[in-house]
Parts: structure tokens; C-alpha cells; sequence
């Protein structure tokens, strides 16, 4: 039985704690900030309650596994797990609008012909397929496999497989997820609609692989799903299972270096000048956050990724609204821009300010625990933004005027929205950066083939033997579902030793 340090509680960190305690292991948790779940936290005001972090939840899977691996005890015991339907509403630029239905192939595909005309669902329909042989391609080296030592081969390969598109005498074939929805979908609107999974992801679509076709598959395949009170109820739940399995944790326990006994990761060292003593450690930390821990020493993995730099953020706005959740509206409502190209040249050229309205979602949870009354409603906006501006003014006064922009924008999904409105809250960057310690708040995306390696993560394996890390920024990426993932892995290359090849 060895004893293991694990730097902070996000979710990754503790899926992995989990996993190593009923291994046998003794765990200690050490978390900066006063309590566990890292960016899935909540904000609770005169009665309302919002997620500030996800506010959904793809592939249940893994975290079905999660418990089931760590107690036996399926997922939904421990919290209630609502299938989202429509999985999203969609209002795009023009005014047209169409509900796609959740885990539905052929209603997704129906909805967008009645919707967006003859044809439309079909090009849909056939890109779901070629999406589904690319995720098919990458599942398993990108998702459920430490990172290749030869991770080249994921980095030059482009496993979705594109139609040849001819014009002027020249066959092409899309490398670029913009280059599918020009020469693939051929509509607009179906163009904004793979967009915005990449956008959602803090993606450029005219720079993200065509890989990152998985994105919406996921989606499509496996469904979305809602977990009643909030996503932080799951995050509460992984901590439980955490404590049942007599994982220690230490809240206002800042990690300040990363102790070395010959040439291996041998414990930590805190803000208040002690040390613990422990055969492994686990990161669940940022990057830069790791590097300050260990100085002298490389950590990235061995596959030589490199951590990426200057990724987009995320701004969030709460609303509390007077009178209730309508009857039969979506859960979540996709505002696509009116103005793609200056939305896509904001977030990833060179902004100097935040004056086009972005790609929004609209989150209205049906849920009695967000909200003092039946008489009021709870409504969540997200936009994916700059982490960092350069527009000569105060952050905080920047994003208040870009969150003013958004509720004008979501007012196309809640058309009384002004007139309802009690008060709101805004969460910026400075927000997340303070919770999770990201520069700028860069909130990390999945990881995807192809481009060369450039939207692959660091190996859970590092360069000082005994360290790994976990969670978003490191091998397969961020998001809950590959948090969850990247904890299964640490845990079995911990276990089992550098020869773990992932589960059978």
C-alpha cells in the first residue's frame, strides 16, 4: 500500500483518487481553495442556484464506470440523471430555428429537412456517419489509452474521412472543420451548426482538424444529460464516494513545490512550510501551476506534447427572472451569431475589444432546486471569449458591457427576458482563473487528431518519474467526460505500472 499526494480536487483528480483508494492505496487530497470540484462549482443567491462551470453532462458512461469501478453502486443512485429532450434548440442568423432532438439520428436528421429544407437533414445524416468512423478511428488511443509513446502517428493521420469536393478542375478534400461545412453541408446554417461545437470547445473552426467532427457526434450518439440540482451534484457525489473510500482531504492546502529523493516525485510541500512524505504524486493542476512546483525539473509527458498557450475562456451571465419556466421550452437554446466571421476573428485574431455578440447558449434547467418558486426561473448564458483583452480598460468593466450584449442577444430565446429580469451575475476569466488557476482563465479542450499534433494533450506520465497529472490539461483533454477518463488512466498507470494500456 503506497501512499499517494494528489494535487487539487477537480474532477479528474478526484475520479483518480477514487480509483487509487479502493486499490488500496492511502490518498491525500490537497486543494488551494476551500472546497472540491474545481470549475464545477455553484452560485446560490435569494433563493436561485446556477452551475457556473458545465451545466451539462455528455457520456454518462464514464462516470457510470467511475462508481461502479470504486463501490458497485450505479451512478444513479447517488444522483438523478435526466435525459435532455430536445438536446438543443438552434436560432440561427437568418431566423430560422429547429430543435433537434437527443440520441435521435433520423429525428435529427427529419427536423433539419422541415426546418431547413429538403436535403438538409440528409448532408446532416451523412456527415453523422463519416463523424462516427472518425470517432470510431480515435476512440480508443485518444480516450481510453495512456498517449502513444508514438503520439506522431495521431498528430499526422486525419481519421475523418472526407468526400472529394471538385471545383475548377481540382479535387479537394476538407482538412478543416470549416472546410466540411463549406464543401460538405453546403448551407449556411448547417455550417453554424458544426461551428458551435467547436466554438463551445474554445475551438477556431477554421483552424480545428476535421477530426474534430467527433465533437457533435458525441452529442448525436450518446445523448445529453442533466443531473437534478446541478452539475455540482455530481461533483459532490465523487467527493462522497472519495470520503467512503477514506480519501483525506485538505482544503486551504496550497502545494507550493513538489519534493525530489533520488530522481523521483518523493511527497509535496505546502504554503505553510510543511511536508508531506508519499511514493507517487498526481497533478490536477494547470500547467503553469505545475511548473512553479517543480522547478528545474520537465514535466510535460513523454510523448512531448507541449501544454498549448493563450487558449479562449469563457464568460457566464446568471439571470434570476420573475415568473416561471414556460411549459415545453428547450433545456438549451443555441443563439448562433449574426456575424461569424467577426465573432471567429475576436476570439482568435487580435482582439481589442468584445463588440460583436458571440455564439451564445441559453441554459433553462426544469429543475424545482434552481429556483425559490415555482414563480421564478433560473437562466444560465455562456459565450466562449478572449482569456485575455488588450482593450486599455478594466476587465471587469469590459465583460460587464459584453454581458449586457449577451442578454440582448438571449433575448431571441427568452423574448420577455428585460421585462423578467431581477438581477444577474457575471463570471469572467478572472472568475475561473482565480478557481482553477489557468492563466487568463483558459478553460482546455478535448483532444482531437490530426493538425499535427497541436490539439493533443501532455502524457499522464511526466518527465520526473513518480509524477503524473491529471484532469483538463493533460492526456485526453478537458471536459467532464475526459476529466473522468484522464483519472481512470493515472490510476491504472499507477497500478499497474508503465506497461497499462488502458481498460479491455
Amino acid at each position: 500500500m503506497a501512499r499517494i499526494a494528489v494535487i487539487g480536487a477537480g474532477m479528474g483528480a478526484m475520479a483518480a483518487a477514487a480509483r487509487l483508494a479502493v486499490a488500496g492505496h492511502r490518498v491525500a487530497v490537497y486543494e488551494r481553495t476551500e472546497t472540491y470540484g474545481g470549475a464545477v462549482r455553484r452560485f446560490e443567491r435569494d433563493g436561485f442556484a446556477f452551475d457556473t462551470g458545465p451545466g451539462l453532462l455528455p457520456l454518462p458512461a464514464v462516470y457510470r464506470d467511475l462508481f461502479v469501478k470504486t463501490g458497485k453502486e450505479p451512478l444513479e443512485s447517488v444522483v438523478e440523471l435526466v435525459q435532455v429532450d430536445p438536446s438543443s434548440r438552434h436560432l440561427f442568423a437568418d431566423g430560422t430555428e429547429v430543435c433537434l432532438p437527443n440520441a435521435s439520428r433520423a429525428g435529427v436528421v427529419a427536423a433539419l429537412d422541415e426546418a431547413l429544407g429538403a436535403g438538409a437533414g440528409a448532408r446532416w445524416g451523412d456527415f453523422l456517419v463519416r463523424a462516427r468512423e472518425a470517432w470510431d478511428r480515435t476512440r480508443r488511443p485518444l480516450l481510453e489509452e495512456p498517449l502513444w509513446p508514438n503520439w506522431s502517428v495521431l498528430a499526422d493521420r486525419e481519421p475523418y474521412p472526407s468526400v472529394p469536393h471538385k471545383k475548377l478542375l481540382r479535387t479537394r478534400r476538407a482538412g478543416r472543420l470549416a472546410e466540411i461545412g463549406a464543401w460538405e453541408l453546403r448551407d449556411p446554417r448547417l455550417a453554424a451548426l458544426l461551428d458551435g461545437y467547436a466554438l463551445a470547445y474554445g475551438l477556431d473552426p477554421g483552424t480545428a482538424p476535421a477530426s474534430a467532427a467527433v465533437l457533435p457526434y458525441m452529442e448525436h450518439a450518446f445523448g445529453t444529460w442533466y443531473v437534478r440540482g446541478g452539475l455540482r451534484e455530481l461533483a459532490r457525489a465523487v467527493y462522497e464516494r472519495c470520503v467512503a473510500r477514506r480519501v483525506e482531504f485538505h482544503f486551504g492546502a496550497e502545494v507550493t513545490g513538489v519534493l525530489e529523493k533520488d530522481g523521483r516525485a518523493a511527497g509535496l510541500e505546502l504554503g505553510d512550510g510543511s511536508v508531506v512524505e508519499a511514493e507517487s504524486v498526481v497533478a490536477g493542476v494547470a500547467p503553469e501551476v505545475l511548473s512553479r512546483c517543480v522547478r528545474g525539473v520537465p514535466v510535460r509527458g513523454d510523448g512531448g506534447v507541449p501544454p498549448r498557450r493563450g487558449l479562449p475562456s469563457r464568460l457566464t451571465v446568471l439571470l434570476a427572472l420573475r415568473g416561471g419556466r414556460p411549459e415545453g421550452v428547450a433545456h438549451k437554446t443555441v443563439v448562433h451569431a449574426e456575424d461569424r466571421e467577426r465573432e471567429l476573428g475576436l476570439l482568435f485574431g487580435s482582439p481589442t475589444g468584445l463588440d460583436a455578440r458571440p455564439t451564445l447558449t441559453v441554459l433553462r434547467p426544469d429543475d424545482v432546486r434552481s429556483v425559490p418558486d415555482a414563480d421564478h426561473e433560473a437562466v444560465t448564458l455562456t459565450a466562449t471569449v478572449p482569456a485575455l483583452t488588450d482593450s486599455g480598460r478594466p476587465e471587469s468593466e469590459v465583460f460587464a458591457d459584453h454581458a449586457d450584449q449577451l442578454i440582448t442577444a438571449a433575448e431571441r430565446a427568452v423574448p420577455d427576458l428585460r421585462e423578467r429580469l431581477l438581477w444577474h451575475e457575471v463570471r469572467t476569466p478572472a472568475h475561473i482563473a482565480e478557481t482553477t488557476g489557468a492563466e487568463g482563465g483558459a478553460v482546455p479542450h478535448p483532444a482531437l487528431a490530426a493538425a499535427e499534433g497541436h490539439l493533443l494533450h501532455p502524457s499522464n506520465v511526466t518527465g520526473l518519474p513518480g509524477l503524473f497529472t491529471v484532469g483538463g490539461w493533460s492526456h485526453p483533454g478537458g471536459g467532464l467526460p475526459h476529466a473522468g477518463m484522464s483519472g481512470a488512466l493515472v490510476a491504472g498507470l499507477i497500478v499497474e505500472g508503465p506497461d497499462f494500456r488502458g481498460s479491455q
